[in-house]
């Protein structure tokens, strides 16, 4: 049984909650936009991290950090990229990946958006765990928590961290 925490698009923001809601997760998974380096290294003080990098993020992150991450754990194969879109409106790359050998759970971030769908189509798990940065349209900041175990996706929980506010410049 491997407990995981999943959090996209926080934009070099680090919530300090976030610790709190982690606490005893086998490993953090971060869908990019990591923004900062920092973001990574207080989210390894908690577990060990896989991450992708994302659109904002620069040479440093894309040099450590892959556009995508294929691996399995617990028996579940599991497909990681920043930019991918949904069920019925992929992007046509990661549409191409996903058609040719479907994972069992496909993450992305970007969107800002929550989502957790399953393609019936390609019996494929799909979660976008929002945004946790406070950069960007969404209201409420996000990330999903959940557990792998024997090739199964089980006790999937959404966190909300608060309302996004605005970081006032100096």
């Amino acid at each position: 049984m491997k407990r995981i925490g999943l959090i996209s698009d926080t934009h070099s923001y680090f919530d300090n909650t976030i610790p709190e809601y982690f606490e005893g997760m086998d490993e953090i998974w971060h869908a990019g936009d990591i923004g900062n380096r920092s973001v990574i290294d207080q989210l390894e003080k908690i577990a060990p991290v896989k991450a992708v990098y994302g659109n904002i993020d620069d040479a440093k992150i894309r040099a450590e950090y892959p556009k995508d991450l294929r691996f399995e754990l617990e028996g579940v194969d599991v497909f990681m990229t920043h930019i991918g879109g949904y069920p019925g409106r992929y992007n046509k790359r990661v549409y191409e990946i996903l058609r040719k050998n479907p994972p069992r759970l496909y993450i992305c971030g970007h969107s800002h958006i929550l989502k957790v769908m399953f393609d019936k189509k390609l019996e494929v798990l799909h979660i976008n765990p929002g945004a946790a940065g406070v950069h960007g349209f969404h209201k409420m900041k996000t990330m999903v928590r959940f557990v792998l175990e024997n090739g199964k996706i089980d006790k999937l929980e959404v966190i909300e961290l608060g309302l996004r506010a605005k970081i006032k410049s100096k």
